[in-house]
């Protein structure tokens, strides 16, 4: 099997980015499995790994392609020395975040690396005249092309988000006919080219409590979700909803469908989170290249304290390697299909 080059972004300098990273490969078998390159500084990650007393040992190289098999590889993106403290909301250190995420991203669009995988940002930390975005997802699709979609995905579970991180008080504003179906689009499309499912079968949240009880709290389900599903079906599609998200999770009907689509930030993350937090990953459907996440943020509250569990960060790896050749391998099976030969007319 093709071992996969995996492009890393460092995230916030004082989280557990760092920690998460560096114990994810040091894992013999992680390193027998893809080639990491860290975009970041040999001397920080060195800082850290003695801070943590880790065991491992770093390859600087100064590109992609320089990179060793069997070795965790470094490419500094900055030459100064910085100053750590773990913890700390440090915005002086938002631009060696920006440097790291910039340089990584710029690898994978131009194909030096194969799968984008970034640690946690503070992203009140990384903003910025250049850095001007709510988080990684709205950046991404500015910078790799596509329509950008967050999707978390677990074991048992997907959710996608018809708006990720907007105020609660414009969700409804913004759910429009248009929105749920490029959504619904984005995700189906992700489900049969990353996923290998053929026919998915989707749940759509409600937007008020209970689904709006048929107009009874808010209108947005009976005047825009519900009209919008059918039209969907109409198309061949399989979309199911609205359902009311305050027992949905609860009953295990979400063991029923391929993904669920939450109305907003919370109401999918936060039974996502319980049901599958340390474990999921945080995909970026839509995108031209493929990036995934751990499913948490930087931990400022154990950072340098070597109790960040990496199995989120580690399961992004995998999940990143498994989509990029499921990925490759749908597009060799639906490229330059055989035309349909005409029977010739017998004389």
């Amino acid at each position: 099997m093709e071992k996969l080059k995996i492009g890393i972004s460092i995230g916030d300098l004082n989280g557990i980015g760092s920690e998460i990273v560096l114990k994810t490969f040091a894992e013999p078998m992680m390193l027998e499995l893809c080639t990491p390159i860290i975009f970041a500084h040999k001397g920080y990650l060195s800082f850290v790994r003695k801070h943590l007393d880790l065991n491992l040992s770093l390859q600087g190289i100064s590109s992609p392609s320089e990179a060793i098999e069997g070795k965790i590889n470094v490419i500094n993106v900055w030459r100064e020395k910085v100053k750590i403290n773990f913890g700390e909301e440090d915005k002086s250190l938002g631009k060696y975040t920006l440097m790291s995420l910039e340089t990584a991203v710029k690898a994978v669009k131009e194909k030096e690396v194969d799968v984008l995988v970034t640690a946690p940002i503070n992203k009140n930390v990384i903003q910025s005249d250049q850095f001007k975005f709510p988080g990684h997802t709205d950046y991404l699709a500015q910078e790799l092309g596509g329509e950008s979609l967050m999707f978390m995905v677990g074991e048992e579970l997907k959710v996608g988000l018809l708006t990720d991180h907007v105020p609660v008080k414009e969700v409804a504003k913004k759910i429009t006919p248009q929105l749920i179906k490029d959504k619904v689009r984005l995700i189906t499309q992700s489900l049969k080219q990353d996923f290998r499912i053929q026919k998915p079968k989707i749940a759509v949240l409600g937007i008020n409590p209970h689904s709006g009880d048929n107009g009874v709290i808010g209108k947005e389900d009976e005047e825009v979700l519900k009209p919008t599903i059918k039209a969907l079906n109409d198309k061949g599609n399989l979309i199911f909803g609205p359902y009311a998200a305050d027992s949905f999770f609860g009953t295990k009907n979400h063991q029923n469908f391929d993904a669920v689509i939450a109305a907003y930030h919370d109401q999918g993350l936060i039974p996502f989170k319980t049901l599958s937090f340390g474990k999921g990953v945080n995909f970026t459907a839509g995108l031209s290249r493929v990036r995934t996440s751990p499913d948490h943020g930087t931990a400022y509250e154990i950072a340098g304290k070597n109790k960040a569990d990496f199995k989120s960060f580690r399961e992004a790896v995998f999940l990143g390697m498994d989509i990029y050749r499921k990925r490759k391998e749908y597009k060799e099976l639906t490229a330059n299909p055989l035309p349909i030969s005409k029977p010739k007319r017998r004389r």
